[in-house]
């Protein structure tokens, strides 16, 4: 009784053990993968294509690569959503690639709105600066996590999650996010339902919707999200 015991524990231990040889190669890609050297300054002149930003020759590489001035700049807030977002990523800033980090400045105008949209590679934590912002995520179950924050305070948007950042003061808000990745990518869910050419057939059946209600989406958002 006690050998078939032993044998189950150590059968039930072989098991975990090739399940987690298994999940290796996924955990190593849940984030941005670790640099293997000092810096990787991206070289935009590089035409080459990779999984990512070209190094530049180290020997190239200054100080300025690695300083960005582009958060101090109010976006311009003119246009439909009355917002705009200052990204600094490794496109905008050489000297975080392969840094897994990036940031970016929020500006809104009165009203102002950075609509429901995801970062497919990064989680957003965002400090509001000035004004005050109503904020939120929707999880994978359909919960909204929804608050209001005041200057100085700080919320976290998981990875992945669809989030939005609004402005309810009577004035402007300026807001700094940092994310977990030097790509974060962002998807804005109405412009890539409605504007990336799905067909209207699809968009029908998803929203119980009919052709002409489709169609007055499409431009409605075409117009909300065009930029001055």
């Amino acid at each position: 009784m006690a050998g078939s015991f032993s044998g189950h524990v150590r059968r039930v231990t072989v098991t975990l053990f090739v399940l987690q040889l298994a999940l290796l190669p996924m955990m190593a890609i849940a984030s941005d993968a670790d640099p293997e050297q000092d810096f990787c300054v991206a070289d935009p002149n590089n035409p080459t294509i990779v999984n990512g930003l070209v190094c530049k020759n180290p020997a190239l590489v200054k100080a300025s690569d690695f300083m960005f001035h582009g958060l101090a700049t109010p976006g311009n807030t003119n246009d439909p959503l009355g917002s705009s977002v200052t990204p600094a990523a490794a496109a905008q800033f050489p000297g975080i690639n392969t840094l897994g980090i990036s940031m970016a400045r929020l500006d809104f105008a009165k009203g102002g709105l950075v609509p429901p949209h995801t970062h497919p590679r990064a989680t957003e934590i965002i400090f509001v600066v000035e004004g005050s912002l109503l904020v939120g995520f929707v999880s994978t179950n359909g919960t909204l996590f929804a608050t209001t924050l005041q200057k100085g305070d700080v919320f976290v948007f998981p990875r992945g999650l669809l989030h939005f950042e609004l402005n309810v003061c009577d004035g402007t808000a300026t807001a700094i996010a940092a994310l977990n990745s030097q790509n974060p990518g962002t998807q804005i869910q109405a412009v890539a339902l409605f504007n990336s050419g799905i067909s209207e057939v699809v968009l029908e059946k998803a929203f119980g919707l009919g052709e002409q209600a489709v169609q007055k989406i499409e431009y409605a958002v075409e117009a909300a999200n065009k930029k001055p």
